[in-house]
């Protein structure tokens, strides 16, 4: 009868063990972001993978699906909004069209210094908070291409000697800017950009210099107009049900990360721009722009503001304010 009792006792000892030690919840998901991986913001978004993965032992690890191969650029954020993925990276610009406070940071010559990109952001991520929050969607960081740039195969002395050329944009303020000087715009995602000129789908583009140098502008252009434009940012969402759904040390870890993305990846822009510039200058012509030059763009950059605001109201009209 003892021997029953030990037996019972130490089976309830057993059970009371398993029945105290937690389950951790092992989750895994898939990440649809547009570049490739050789991107900055592709390295970056890696790491950030990686540190979720080391801060939860790998209860949640997340496979990155770099160059579109997930989903196409503009399918991102409503593949995450409708949980065919639950986290991506998108142009924060390219949602223009959902609402004109996501191309705050697209209107050219408001914010083309870090400095004054990082106080638009502060101004400008509330809003795009709320935003996203109304779609069923957190935003976890944002991080800022460097300045952009015309790329040209003949010199530009003033803005009409982009008239008639077919430009290469990639949301609807690129393609706005294009319209008011006279260029003819085309869409074309980053990894079609040398296929494109080399088949005279396009024959100039505005974009970063890591892109330039990345994609090897001087293989299919011959100028590099370095305007400091402005400094457009990618963000990363996550699905809120998604990240609601995981075990609140899981939430920290992604949240700890994403912070620590957003200031790796602000000083990984910066020094990607002057790395680009570099090698731009090594392999192809780099100017700064004229004075009738800049002054062209400067009033595109006025008009467009203007329209900015009027479609924005008041809360971006608060924006600019607070640049100026």
């Amino acid at each position: 009868m003892s021997i029953m009792k030990s037996f019972a006792a130490v089976s309830a000892a057993v059970l009371a063990i398993g029945q105290s030690a937690p389950v951790l919840a092992q989750t895994s998901w898939d990440m649809a972001t547009p570049y490739p991986d050789a991107e900055f913001h592709t390295r970056n978004i890696a790491q950030f993978a990686e540190e979720i993965s080391a801060a939860t032992s790998g209860g949640l690890s997340i496979t990155v699906h770099s160059g579109a191969s997930l989903f196409k650029h503009p399918e991102i954020k409503r593949a995450v909004q409708n949980q065919l993925v639950p986290i991506g990276e998108v142009l924060m610009a390219n949602l223009f069209n959902d609402d004109p406070i996501f191309g705050a940071d697209n209107i050219p010559f408001i914010a083309s210094t870090y400095e004054d990109a990082k106080s638009l952001w502060e101004a400008q991520r509330p809003l795009v908070e709320a935003k996203l929050a109304e779609d069923g969607i957190r935003l976890l960081y944002a991080v800022p291409w460097p300045g952009q740039g015309f790329y040209t195969n003949k010199p530009l002395a003033a803005g009409s000697d982009l008239e008639g050329l077919r430009f290469r944009t990639y949301n609807a303020t690129t393609a706005r800017m294009a319209e008011l000087l006279g260029a003819s715009p085309t869409t074309i995602e980053a990894v079609e950009i040398p296929q494109a000129f080399s088949t005279g789908i396009v024959d100039a583009m505005v974009t970063s210099g890591a892109t330039g140098a990345r994609t090897k502008a001087w293989d299919f252009t011959t100028e590099f107009y370095d305007l400091q434009a402005w400094l457009p940012k990618n963000m990363i969402i996550v699905n809120e049900s998604a990240f609601s759904g995981l075990p609140e040390e899981q939430q920290k870890a992604i949240l700890d990360a994403a912070a620590a993305a957003e200031t790796r990846g602000w000083e990984m822009s910066e020094s990607v721009a002057a790395e680009s510039v570099t090698v731009l200058k090594e392999n192809m012509t780099v100017h700064a722009a004229s004075d009738a030059l800049a002054a062209d763009l400067a009033a595109v950059g006025q008009q467009m503001a203007s329209e900015w605001a009027d479609s924005v109201g008041a809360e971006g009209q608060a924006i600019l304010e607070a640049l100026n």
